[in-house]
């Protein structure tokens, strides 16, 4: 197995299972959408946040802990908002964790490295197409929002009473190459399928065929309408003697600075100044069966409603705004903006 970096994603490769075996995740910057009560369409993504492997950057500049734990490391701005954007090139099928500080974002639960096939604590890929934010009912989401670790505001914190890891932890496990090669040879039939219909048919029309302290963790942000879908994979599909992991590292941009000798990104806009642009929002079709989202992860309290309670104002621009009508999205991706951000 391997673990790498292209073009600021990360790629997971098992060469020893099957060469097709490739999962890419990015780390997507968006906008914050704003805890207002409201349940908000998906926002766009502005581009990936930078990611750098932390055996590469002088230890002696990294905050305790980091070398130990490996990795990534990746600039975040307090309160800025992210989302995961999950690809297989080929199709090949994974099984894959998420976690935030070591809670689970999909059940709430505290981490475990075997997947929990009961109680579904991890998403599939293909299938899952992206992820922005903790699971806490069916078809919603809490947004990921980066606050500074210590201060109360996480959900690891929250969770677990602890200020310890912070981050986003990352586990895939590739299914097996019986199962995949499988599939190939049922592709192949079916392609064999429609070429002889056309042969004898003619071709086939459309429509014929049916920053702060040195750690930072996440905690919950505004609702955005999103569905964790239900596993379709078996749980003996899955080739559990290889498996690959990532510590991702969030880093304020005095620190990334420092760590790298490189600017951090700009600011992202607000969802409101983006919105009174024009620019558009999204909405996900999907009709799969999707979990019921976790009672765990529905008690938390947003990152809002704690800055409340203290009586502080840990989300700058926190205005609502009149969500506009969504583009939809069917087997169409969710193409990020070229905005310079």
């Amino acid at each position: 197995m391997a673990l790498g970096l292209d073009d600021d994603a990360l790629v997971f490769e098992f060469p020893e299972i099957h060469p097709d075996a490739v999962l890419r995740v990015e780390f997507q910057r968006t906008l914050r959408v704003p805890d207002d009560g409201r349940r908000h369409h998906l926002p766009p993504g502005l581009g990936r946040f930078p990611l750098r492997a932390v055996d590469d950057l002088d230890p002696a500049r990294l905050p305790v802990g980091w070398a130990r734990h490996g990795g990534v490391a990746m600039p975040m701005w307090q309160a800025e908002a992210c989302w995961l954007n999950f690809s297989s090139p080929t199709g090949y099928p994974f099984l894959l964790k998420i976690a935030a500080g070591k809670v689970n974002a999909v059940n709430g639960k505290p981490w475990e490295n075997a997947p929990d096939f009961a109680d579904q604590d991890y998403v599939e890929v293909p299938g899952q197409r992206w992820l922005d934010g903790f699971c806490v009912r069916k078809g919603i989401v809490r947004q990921f929002v980066a606050m500074p670790l210590g201060a109360g505001y996480t959900a690891e914190e929250q969770l677990t009473g602890k200020a310890e890891h912070g981050g986003v932890q990352l586990l895939a496990h590739p299914a097996r190459a019986a199962i995949w090669q499988e599939r190939l040879a049922a592709r192949e039939r079916l392609r064999a399928l429609f070429a002889e219909a056309e042969a004898k048919m003619g071709p086939i029309k459309p429509g014929q065929v049916h920053f702060l302290a040195h750690n930072i963790g996440l905690g919950a942000g505004g609702a955005i309408a999103q569905a964790i879908v239900r596993a379709y994979e078996k749980p003996d599909a899955w080739e559990m003697s290889a498996r690959s992991r990532c510590f991702v590292h969030l880093a304020n941009s005095l620190d990334w600075q420092a760590m790298t000798a490189e600017a951090p990104p700009t600011v992202p806009p607000s969802a409101a100044d983006y919105t009174r642009a024009g620019l558009p929002w999204f909405d996900w079709y999907d009709d799969r069966p999707a979990l019921a989202g976790s009672g765990i992860l529905a008690g938390l309290a947003t990152v809002a409603a704690l800055g409340a309670a203290k009586r502080e104002d840990p989300l700058p621009e926190n205005e609502g705004f009149e969500p506009p009508e969504p583009i939809r999205l069917g087997l169409a991706s969710r193409a990020p903006l070229d905005g310079g951000w």
